[in-house]
């Protein structure tokens, strides 16, 4: 009997190249339970929390990994951002009504403004985020 998986892919648990990189080059935080996700939220300003969902299923959370910090310097960093981690994608996508991924969820300390689902076109991004960032917390 032959094995036909693929021999090169990474354990499931290993975490994507492009999503380490958030964490050990640009610092941000991977948020893995509501303590972390409350303390981070307390921050002044706005932020952005990245939900990459299963980088083996979708390939679109790689993209959404190099697109994100292009899109925080496109703003002038007016964002701070986190990666979410397993532990609490779940629960975070259920609450604010953001289940498709990869996704952008914003927020304005600890209140929630608005999501980006899914791999959108530059131009896209930049109204999205604009509009978003201009709302006032409900």
């Amino acid at each position: 009997m032959h094995d036909h998986a693929p021999h090169d892919l990474p354990p499931a648990t290993t975490i994507h190249p492009l999503i380490a990189r958030l964490e050990t080059e640009l610092g941000w935080p991977r948020l893995a339970s509501a303590h972390d996700l409350a303390e981070f939220l307390s921050r002044p300003g706005a932020h952005c929390l990245f939900i990459p969902g299963d980088p083996r299923r979708n390939l679109e959370t790689a993209d959404a990994a190099v697109i994100l910090p292009e899109l925080r310097l496109a703003f002038q960093n007016a964002f701070d951002c986190a990666v979410i981690d397993d532990a609490i994608e779940a629960d975070l996508r259920e609450t604010h009504r953001a289940l498709k991924t990869p996704g952008l969820l914003f927020f304005r300390g600890p209140d929630f403004l608005g999501a980006i689902e899914k791999v959108r076109d530059w131009p896209d991004y930049l109204t999205r985020i604009t509009h978003i960032l201009s709302l006032q917390a409900a």
